[in-house]
């Protein structure tokens, strides 16, 4: 995939922590940890700014409006900000960047806890970082890096924050090799909804652990992670594939997933130029240090390529140019009506091309930042027990990333009935929807 349609595959969740709304956690016998609380009230933000900033989101599609926001600077603050919403029987939801879809990262005259000042990077040692819950991936990549760390796998998009993308599992491009982001986590500090900060791992308290990962934060706020690291290359290798039949385009991702071939695999689909057919694009990439490998055709059946050779940091942060340019042209801030859907390899041709051929470029949003992305991954890489996935040894990733025009409600009704049906062939053909609890 071109850096120019490098999308957002994980768009970015918050942990709802509601009252009224959360299940209890898993409990044990080990002890635990009193719940610290500093000595004052959350400094709360009521103006007119911070709560219409609140009542938005990636979306651009619900607007709930808060009576006030709290930004926290400490894990401390965090928890008596919790505290004190739950004393005062104020509903309350904690936003990372606030890159939900559809209003998770928004409570309606409640309390909105924003972590945008907990980046904090704690400690990088060999095969693990610690960070504060609203650190970016970018501020753990940039901080690995200088070690020559990374994590095995990352998000699209590196500007979402850890605890979010943590909260709903966070897939991308090494997914196929190394699973989702929250089975790359090692340890997590949580405050649990009845007010304990406990440290939970696979070692220790193990329920909590698997409750909290993919768990969209109804057993509790992550507050702080730490992450597995592994050694980082300096450059990468790319090969772009270019397919005008999608079934070949469908057929050759499976070969290259089963074998392993590339450390990187994606795809996605595209209006053609003329904006009259569908172009598939097959996205490869291995990566390297010293020596540039050599790219073997494998009788793959596309129809051109096109090459390429970055550094490993600009490989991973290809989205930046073109949230620029979005945020230039003004795409980045009209309404995203997004759906983000696991199909099961025995089904995933009919529902895909299915939905391709309804779907009129004119209602993806193209060219002002609409796309489709789609590609495998093997399920048993992937170890998040609360993340559903098909039932089958090979699932596909396949997101309709639509961008809706300003002003314009038929055409946003369009693209949300879109939405709608592409939900229930979903469900219909044994998947699920990727973002929904």
């Amino acid at each position: 995939m071109t850096h120019c349609v490098r999308p957002l595959t994980d768009p970015d969740s918050t942990e709802l922590v509601i009252l009224g709304m959360i299940e209890p956690p898993p409990r044990d016998r080990r002890a635990r940890t009193p719940m610290q609380t500093s000595e004052h009230a959350p400094r709360l933000h009521t103006d007119a700014d911070s709560r219409n900033s609140a009542a938005d989101d990636r979306g651009h599609l619900v607007h709930h409006l808060p009576r006030a926001v709290t930004r926290p600077s400490s894990v401390d603050e965090l928890c008596a900000a919790a505290e004190y919403a739950e004393a005062q029987g104020l509903p309350h939801v904690v936003r990372g960047q606030g890159h939900s879809p559809a209003g998770s990262s928004q409570i309606p005259d409640g309390l909105v806890i924003d972590t945008n000042e907990l980046r904090t990077v704690h400690d990088v040692d060999g095969d693990r970082i610690t960070v504060d819950t609203g650190a970016c991936w970018s501020d753990v990549l940039r901080a690995s890096l200088a070690q020559g760390r990374t994590p095995p796998v990352l998000t699209d998009y590196l500007e979402l924050s850890v605890g979010g993308t943590l909260s709903v599992g966070g897939i991308g491009g090494a997914t196929h090799r190394h699973g989702l982001l929250t089975d790359n986590v090692l340890e997590l500090q949580v405050r649990t909804p009845d007010g304990e900060v406990r440290t939970c791992s696979a070692a220790e308290d193990p329920q909590l652990f698997d409750a909290v990962r993919g768990g969209h934060g109804r057993h509790g706020i992550i507050l702080r992670a730490t992450l597995r690291l592994v050694p980082a290359p300096e450059r990468v290798s790319r090969r772009l594939l270019r397919y005008n039949d999608l079934a070949d385009f469908l057929a050759d991702q499976r070969r290259l997933m089963t074998g392993g071939e590339f450390d990187y695999l994606e795809g996605l689909a595209k209006p053609a130029e003329d904006g009259s057919e569908w172009e598939y694009v097959l996205d490869l990439a291995t990566y390297y240090t010293r020596t540039p490998p050599m790219f073997a055709d494998l009788g793959l059946r596309y129809r051109g390529a096109e090459s390429q050779d970055v550094e490993y940091f600009e490989f991973l942060d290809g989205m930046a140019p073109h949230e620029e340019l979005l945020r230039g042209t003004g795409a980045w801030h009209l309404p995203h009506p997004w759906l983000n859907a696991f199909l099961p390899d025995s089904t995933a041709d009919e529902v895909i091309g299915g939905t391709v051929r309804d779907l009129d470029p004119a209602d993806l949003g193209a060219p002002d930042g609409g796309l489709v992305l789609l590609y495998p991954f093997r399920t048993d890489v992937i170890r998040t027990p609360r993340r559903r996935l098909p039932d089958e040894p090979v699932a596909f990733l396949f997101a309709v990333l639509r961008t809706a025009p300003a002003d314009d409600p038929g055409t946003l009704r369009r693209m949300l009935d879109g939405n709608d049906i592409l939900r229930r062939r979903t469900l219909d053909a044994g998947g699920f929807i990727y973002l929904e609890p």
